[in-house]
């Protein structure tokens, strides 16, 4: 597009919607990277609740069997 050099006017306003539609895009590439960041993050905290959870309920149930032949060791055998 040929701009004309006597119209100044429309110039000022072609390069003002340029440097908004620039603007504009580089706050959309920013959101978009923003967004792929925090779903990274969730997804991590997600993997280390479940590792947590995991690691929680094996101890559980090892105490629980530990428990469990500790009373069958304590008890007399009937026979």
């Amino acid at each position: 597009m040929l701009l004309n050099p006597f119209c100044p006017l429309t110039t000022a306003k072609v390069l003002a919607l340029k440097a908004t539609v620039l603007l504009l895009l580089t706050l959309l590439i920013k959101a978009r990277v923003q967004i792929v960041a925090g779903s990274a993050l969730g997804i991590s905290l997600l993997l280390l609740q479940v590792l947590v959870f995991l690691a929680v309920s094996g101890t559980l149930v090892l105490a629980g069997g530990a428990a469990l032949v500790a009373t069958q060791h304590r008890r007399p055998a009937t026979a």
